[in-house]
């Protein structure tokens, strides 16, 4: 049987939780792994059932260590190295235009590639003992495709510092950034994490998939052009009937019932 590095499951509420589980190298981002996960985030995109995600870690203390160095100073040639560059990309891209809202349960230490992939998310939580950092430059490397996330979240010369020395921040710095939802105390982090979702899952889809598809397009757009995009998902939100039945529910001080797309 095929080792699995990615674990999915999808419960009642449909939130789906997908978990790095690769313990033995503390869920180092190498290419089976992220093929693994992108088929595994390509499966809930798909899931009509499937209302949230929750990206987590069966290791107690690493979420993930980011990219495997061990592929970095392999003796594999050059142009086979680039070939699986593209993985990454692909999958900040694919969270993006999920449809779907994506939760990190930050639930051990956020490192490299994997400091990049929480802020490819759309919330983070994370355990009070968890570390953030891009510690690339301490080995020779630098964190090329992760700046333009690190970038878009954290001022330039934080970011710069980040980057170029290499240290560890705690996640109550992290929080103090802005790149961390909530700090949670170790032993009542899964159960907040779940709460989270489940509460996420309570919302329109539709709406949902509509908002988050709107701040994937219009996020580097100057005003004038996000704005009139802006104003056509709109127009599109008012023909829907979830906003019609969110109203009425609210109005009738009951719980909305959703459309299922």
């Amino acid at each position: 049987m095929t080792e699995k590095f990615v674990r999915y499951e999808v419960d009642e509420h449909g939130a789906a939780f997908v978990t790095l589980d690769d313990p033995a190298t503390r869920n180092a981002l190498g290419d089976e792994l992220l093929d693994e996960l992108l088929a595994a985030l390509e499966q809930a995109r798909l899931d009509d059932e499937v209302r949230v995600v929750v990206l987590g870690s069966s290791h107690e203390r690493v979420f993930s260590s980011g990219g495997n160095l061990r592929a970095f100073a392999d003796d594999r040639p050059p142009i086979v190295k680039y070939a699986g560059l593209d993985r990454f990309p692909r999958l900040f891209k694919l969270i993006g235009a999920l449809g779907k809202p994506v939760l990190c349960a930050a639930g051990g230490d956020v490192l490299a590639g994997a400091f990049g992939l929480a802020l490819a998310c759309d919330l983070v939580l994370a355990k009070e003992s968890a570390h953030f950092g891009c510690p690339e430059i301490n080995v020779g490397a630098f964190p090329f495709m992760i700046s333009a996330l690190i970038y878009r979240n954290v001022d330039r010369m934080k970011a710069n510092e980040l980057m170029m020395l290499g240290d560890r921040i705690t996640a109550a710095q992290a929080r103090e950034l802005g790149i961390v939802n909530q700090v949670v105390p170790d032993d009542e982090f899964d159960a907040t994490v779940r709460a989270w979702a489940h509460r996420v899952a309570a919302k329109s889809p539709l709406l949902m998939r509509l908002g988050k598809d709107a701040i994937n397009a219009t996020r580097d757009l100057g005003l004038p052009e996000a704005l009139d995009h802006l104003q056509a998902q709109l127009a599109l939100a008012f023909t829907t009937e979830d906003l019609g039945e969110g109203v009425r529910a609210f109005r009738e001080k009951r719980e909305p019932r959703w459309q299922r797309r």
